[in-house]
């Protein structure tokens, strides 16, 4: 049997991610402002995820983390955000490119710009990934069908 592939669409016209994000409230308000369209959802992809994810100036993608798992793939498409990893930061121009191995470098982009910054992602989606949070007392796993945040300790927000 033949599967016929899913219609076309134009990116912009996928509706941005109703929870801006999955932070603890206080964590959130550091990347308020961003929106992400779940291009990959729209699809029914599975295996992996694909987002547009737009940041206004003075907004940041996530605080900086790692993944114990989990590979990341950043296209810019517009923009100049500047990329900060645990050891550097690198202003980035449209159609540069950059991955993120498991267990990799801590990372982030920030707008610190004037301009809006349009960039994609790609990342598997490993439920046995876990979330490495260098500067923040903050940690996630999969845990009863969802991803859990917690302090590093393992105790609850």
């Amino acid at each position: 049997m033949t599967i016929a592939p899913s219609a076309p669409r134009r990116a912009m016209d996928i509706a941005p991610r109703v929870k801006p994000s999955n932070y603890p409230p206080h964590f959130a308000e550091r990347v308020a402002g961003r929106v992400k369209r779940q291009l990959g959802d729209a699809f029914g992809l599975s295996r992996f995820g694909v987002n547009l994810t737009i940041l206004p100036p003075g907004v940041q993608s996530a605080l900086l983390h790692r993944h114990t798992e989990q590979e990341e793939f950043i296209y810019i498409l517009s923009g100049h955000p500047t990329l900060r990893t645990d050891t550097d930061e690198v202003r980035l121009e449209p159609g540069m490119c950059v991955g993120f191995p498991a267990n990799g470098a801590a990372h982030q982009l920030i707008n610190q710009t004037g301009a809006d910054v349009h960039y994609l992602e790609v990342g598997d989606r490993n439920i046995t990934d876990q979330g490495e949070y260098p500067e923040d007392d903050l940690a996630y796993r999969w845990s009863e069908g969802g991803w859990r945040f917690t302090r590093k300790d393992g105790t609850p927000w």
